[in-house]
């Protein structure tokens, strides 16, 4: 075989090598964007699609779809009515804490409404919350279960507890500005639920 025939053979060879290196490279970088993007949402969301391509595809899926509507922060006034019933509906938990909790359910979804997000079905509205707020979606989404079992009787004070601790992670999220983000999460060290009021994280 003649040698020309042998080098066009070893640079098509070394073509292949680069474009598959760079292909990688470039799969390793929007990996590493959705990761650092999503925190603990892409790691809970590759274990439910079972495997990081179909996750991946799901969570920039969850982009696209976040892009085709406005979140705007609340005006001052609304920011602060809402911080005032927060802080009454936390003051009955004591005494009427289902209440409280149904309460906080509804507080939450009229604050993300009035900041524009669709309110349809509230596993497609977790995965959009999940773009902006992915720190607090999985409390969100906790808080969502509990509610649903103290509506059936089913829930303990300790489960009501709870629920209104991740009701209010989100809450908290949803009235502060972006730099803010992601400021405060049930579980803090040190932090006990009624040290601080809410939207003063």
């Amino acid at each position: 075989m003649a040698s020309w025939i042998w080098i066009l053979i070893v640079v098509a060879v070394v073509l292949i090598v680069l474009a598959l290196a760079l292909h990688a490279a470039a799969r390793r970088r929007r990996s590493a964007a959705l990761r650092e993007q999503f925190g603990p949402e892409y790691e809970r969301t590759v274990q439910d699609r079972d495997g990081r391509r179909p996750a991946e595809a799901d969570l920039r899926n969850r982009r696209k779809q976040r892009a085709q509507f406005t979140v705007t922060p609340l005006p001052e006034p609304a920011r602060l009515r809402y911080v005032e019933q927060w802080r009454q509906l936390q003051a009955r938990f004591v005494d009427r804490p289902s209440s409280a909790v149904i309460e906080a359910d509804g507080l939450v979804r009229q604050v993300m409404g009035a900041e524009g997000y669709p309110m349809d079905d509230f596993a497609k509205q977790a995965e959009l919350v999940s773009v902006d707020h992915p720190h607090v979606v999985e409390n969100y989404r906790v808080a969502h279960d509990l509610y649903d079992r103290t509506r059936r009787d089913q829930a303990t004070t300790e489960d009501m507890r709870k629920a209104l601790l991740s009701y209010r992670s989100l809450f908290d999220e949803l009235l502060a500005g972006p730099e803010e983000s992601t400021r405060w999460r049930p579980g803090t060290a040190g932090e006990s639920f009624f040290d601080h009021p809410p939207g003063e994280r």
